[in-house]
């Protein structure tokens, strides 16, 4: 994972109602939630909810599927692991490690 694609994963969840959609995701496992089933869980307009969610699947976080004339959403646990990671991936390289004094 890049960069920038870390970035914007991140800024997206940065936004608390994102984010509580985002876990409610997670929490629902490999089956996913009903779009009408996740605005009642999260207890927004469907209209905000539409813009959120469109968020999280332009930076790869959620899929959406439709089933019939349902649309079930779940989250991309791939782009999840890839993010953390990412985060966690270079944790202590650089522990130890003093800054070089190059006013010598």
């Amino acid at each position: 994972m890049n960069v920038e694609t870390a970035a914007t994963q991140l800024e997206a969840l940065g936004n608390a109602t994102r984010l509580r959609i985002y876990r409610a995701l997670v929490r629902a496992g490999e089956e996913g939630l009903a779009v009408g089933h996740l605005q009642d869980r999260i207890g927004i307009a469907a209209s905000t909810l539409s813009h959120h969610l469109h968020r999280l699947i332009s930076t790869g976080l959620v899929t959406q599927q439709r089933q019939a004339t349902t649309l079930i959403c779940r989250a991309n646990y791939s782009a999840m692991n890839g993010l953390l990671g990412f985060l966690a991936d270079e944790c202590c390289a650089d522990a130890g490690v003093r800054p070089r004094n190059d006013a010598a």
